[in-house]
């Protein structure tokens, strides 16, 4: 966003949304002093306390490498510390800040969204397509997800809402014969990009990859090149479970992306950066609130800092 208040508020909310979590990481890291080097045992409690921030092992291990490192010019308190665990979190963070842009051609670029049911897929849905109205796209939406009445509805309500269309079907219908109509309609009006809601069950993994199988057919008979994305919605507050979902539906969906919500429920959004560290697939955007300009690309130092709570 160029509007520096839009800038400035954005900012607040970030800070506001990790408040907790940068609450627990300071709470989890207070009292480590160091001279020059951190003691063995010193590193030993750190590492502790990044994984019971949700930061994750390999990340935690990292920092705790560059922390052993490092020499401090002077007796190191805690701002010290943490400033170096900002840099590091930052350098873990800025290969996947990938914002998803729409560069598909032909049109329409196609985006299958996943993500169990309540982990507010249907919602990013909504966010992540007023973020490409806010760029100038045209947006439609596919209501993909019909064994819900809910989902179908909801996904309807937010259209109407935001002002764009979308394709349904008969709650119970076939996903692949909704897919289809939104991709033939939104190729005959130019839209520029598709975004598809999918089916949020995790009980019957082969049920839902063969049903994912089915919609790729069928996107590729109508344009090779699609689903240009498959981007999993993740709920932080799940903590080290969203990573658990990252792992299984890698494999049952091909995932080229995720979007991480509800950061400003929880005192686990360090769970960003183990995901980060553990998987590598570009974080799109993150949200921080319940309202429709809640959801956006991130800015990876200024995350870091704000993780660290020394921005």
């Amino acid at each position: 966003m160029s509007d520096q208040t839009g800038t400035a508020s954005w900012s607040d909310r970030l800070f506001g949304g990790f408040r907790k979590t940068s609450e627990r990481l300071t709470d989890n890291l207070s009292g480590i002093v160091a001279k020059t080097r951190l003691t063995d045992a010193q590193l030993d409690d750190i590492e502790d306390a990044l994984i019971t921030s949700d930061l994750g092992p390999r990340a935690a291990s990292r920092i705790r490498e560059r922390l052993a490192d490092e020499r401090f010019d002077r007796d190191a308190d805690h701002r010290a510390i943490m400033e170096v665990v900002a840099r590091e979190i930052a350098d873990i963070l800025r290969p996947v800040a990938k914002p998803l842009d729409v560069v598909a051609f032909p049109r329409p670029q196609v985006i299958l969204v996943i993500g169990v049911n309540g982990s507010g897929k249907t919602t990013t849905i909504a966010k992540l397509a007023h973020l490409f109205q806010e760029q100038d796209y045209s947006v439609m939406l596919a209501a993909g997800d019909t064994f819900r009445a809910a989902a179908i509805g909801q996904l309807a309500v937010w259209a109407d809402r935001i002002g764009v269309p979308v394709i349904k079907g008969p709650e119970g219908g076939d996903p692949a014969s909704v897919v289809f109509d939104a991709v033939k309609a939104a190729t005959d009006q130019g839209i520029d990009a598709l975004i598809v809601d999918t089916a949020g069950r995790l009980q019957n993994k082969r049920e839902l990859m063969d049903e994912l199988a089915k919609i790729r057919r069928v996107l590729g008979r109508i344009n090779p090149e699609a689903p240009h994305d498959v981007v999993l919605v993740l709920d932080a507050t799940n903590g080290q479970n969203a990573l658990a979902q990252i792992e299984v539906f890698k494999e049952v969906a091909g995932v080229t992306g995720l979007i991480m919500t509800k950061l400003d429920g929880t005192a686990r959004g360090g769970v960003l950066v183990a995901a980060a560290e553990q998987y590598g697939l570009p974080i799109h955007a993150i949200g921080v609130g319940e309202t429709i300009d809640d959801l956006r690309p991130f800015d990876p130092d200024l995350v870091a800092r704000v993780i660290a709570g020394v921005a």
